[in-house]
């Protein structure tokens, strides 16, 4: 029984006992995360300033200071795990951030993989544990256990190649893919217990490409199709997020028929919705459906992985049947020891002692780098169990330490898209003036505006400030204090809020007065647009947030409070 015990352990988390087959998949997959890290950093490299320098709408600086304050000791290390308490300087912020692209670009080149893609998640962990408003997307959360999990599923060595002697553990490729079901069934399952009456009624997609957060061309064209394709495109969604993606848990050739399903939707998500790296991780997660036995014909035959060698239980079972007739009990991990000190005397001569020693540490050091994956692996597959049971049935009760222990950490998420669909698209305006009459808007880099621009494609690229006011229109300013402190940072002149948008329509100075504005935006029709040239059309709602301006002391001083406008949906 112990024997049975431990050979399924190992089975299960052990890299050398791992599916042979799997290798192109896994290099497919971990090219595409360091690429998904790749854009990651290279977004922050011209927004960290501006989102948490210290001249930033939110300081990671302040933010961990008030950590500190409340946490003592050791805690304020595990509930906000960021290199940032070394240092929170513009000079920390952008060092960290060219550490982790590089580690990223580095891996995207399959060079030490494990400790490539370790580096990558300590980077980003850094900047999401300390940015607040602008690290609380799913998004985050999906890279981050992704990119967690990778580390448990990457190839050993720093030149692996395909890695053809180093296969994935098997609970690492497990979880993955239960990441890739979990973010789109736990997506299905918010939908229905919403109970938004656009999912009941199938009317969710109907003004979907037009009220997002950050729609694209290919998508204004998208809207413009007739009610029947929304309405089937809406079906199609439940269908995949709750019916399509259990094929995962069939058959090989099942499998394969669900990649063919999921992938072309993926693509035609990320052509008409911007939602940054998203969708492209998702894409990425499910390669890992498919074997080399349905990619190797893709491969050129000089790079193409070896066969993978079929191996047997016999050679073990007779061993220890030998050593059984002679009365000895003996392992199976001591036949192993054994056939690899075998192995070392083809090599050249009779085993020594410190080969034989050199065996025994290296059983060792394989045994604790088992039990840890093990330990890590089971943990985070039972919050995410417990995470996604949770969403149908909230009354039950089950140990949640587990979960809240990892929970700083976003390797065990909770996901949920589109649990209820906007039914407007409102867009908040930055404006100054100094006279109280003339004002002129701050024009944002992405975000929609201007009418007669039309709307990018620009993911994977996150534009998180302008993404974060898509999400501040929706509600009221006071549960958005990215807003005011905008508006303060403006007043200030502050370079790198500035440059969150496309320039300083002041030159170099401040405005006197700085407030925001709430516009309603909607496509224009084919005809308008024929007619126009412009891709929107918008009306003013009026005063978002207070006017603010400085009074000759320096200190803030409110010139008008808005009106309220409610809570939009």
């Amino acid at each position: 029984m112990m024997r049975r015990g431990s050979d399924a352990l190992r089975w299960l988390f052990d890299g050398r006992r791992g599916p042979a087959d799997r290798l192109i998949p896994r290099w497919i997959f971990l090219r595409a995360l360091a690429a998904i890290y790749i854009s990651a950093f290279y977004s922050l490299l011209f927004q960290i300033k501006g989102l948490i320098g210290p001249e930033g709408v939110l300081p990671a600086g302040q933010y961990l200071a008030s950590v500190g304050k409340s946490l003592d000791g050791a805690l304020r290390y595990w509930y906000a795990p960021s290199l940032y308490w070394l240092g929170a300087s513009d000079y920390a912020l952008m060092t960290v951030t060219w550490i982790g692209l590089m580690a990223a670009v580095i891996a995207f080149l399959n060079v030490w993989p494990r400790l490539s893609f370790f580096v990558c998640w300590v980077c980003f962990l850094a900047f999401v544990s300390a940015s607040g408003d602008f690290s609380s997307y799913q998004s985050d959360g999906m890279l981050l256990e992704a990119g967690f999990l990778a580390l448990f599923f990457a190839p050993r060595g720093v030149w692996p190649g395909w890695g053809s002697d180093s296969p994935a553990a098997r609970a690492s490729l497990w979880l993955l893919q239960w990441e890739w079901f979990r973010i789109y069934f736990e997506s299905g399952m918010v939908k229905l217990l919403s109970g938004d009456e656009q999912w009941r009624n199938m009317t969710a997609m109907d003004e979907y490409y037009q009220n997002g957060p950050l729609p694209t061309w290919v998508g204004w064209y998208a809207e413009h199709l007739p009610h029947w394709f929304h309405a089937a495109t809406a079906v199609g969604t439940l269908a995949m997020e709750l019916g399509i993606v259990l094929m995962l848990f069939f058959p090989r050739r099942v499998r394969l028929v669900c990649f063919l399903i999921v992938t072309p939707w993926e693509v035609g998500v990320i052509l008409t919705a911007n939602y940054a790296f998203l969708n492209y991780l998702v894409l990425s997660l499910g390669f890992l459906l498919l074997d080399d036995g349905v990619l190797r014909r893709f491969v050129p035959v000089k790079w193409k992985p070896a066969e993978p060698v079929v191996v047997t239980e016999e050679r073990k079972e007779e061993t220890l049947s030998i050593f059984a007739t002679e009365g000895m009990a003996v392992s199976a991990d001591a036949v192993e020891a054994r056939e690899e000190l075998a192995r070392e005397e083809e090599d050249g001569g009779e085993p020594s002692r410190t080969k034989a020693w050199r065996v025994r540490f290296e059983r060792q050091r394989r045994a604790l780098g088992i039990a840890l994956t093990a330990v890590m692996l089971t943990w985070i597959g039972y919050d995410t169990t417990v995470e996604m049971i949770g969403l149908p049935l909230r009354g039950v009760s089950l140990p949640l330490a587990p979960v809240a222990w990892l929970e700083p950490f976003r390797i065990a998420n909770q996901y949920g898209l589109f649990a209820v669909m906007t039914r407007g698209r409102y867009e908040i305006e930055f404006q100054g003036s100094n006279d109280g009459v003339d004002w002129t808007p701050y024009l944002f880099r992405n975000k929609p505006q201007l009418v007669n621009e039309a709307p990018r494609i620009y993911a994977p690229y996150q534009p998180r400030f302008d993404w974060n006011l898509w999400f501040a229109s929706l509600g009221d300013w006071r549960q958005s204090q990215i807003v005011p402190l905008t508006e303060e940072r403006l007043l200030e002149n502050s370079a790198d809020v500035v440059g969150l948008f496309k320039g300083n329509p002041f030159g170099g100075s401040a405005p006197k007065m700085v407030r925001a504005v709430l516009w309603r935006y909607w496509f224009t029709s084919m005809e308008e647009k024929k007619q126009t040239g412009n891709w929107w059309r918008r009306e003013l709602l009026g005063l978002y947030a207070p006017e603010l301006t400085r009074t000759a002391e320096g200190k803030l001083a409110v010139v008008a409070w808005p009106e309220d406008l409610g809570t939009h949906d």
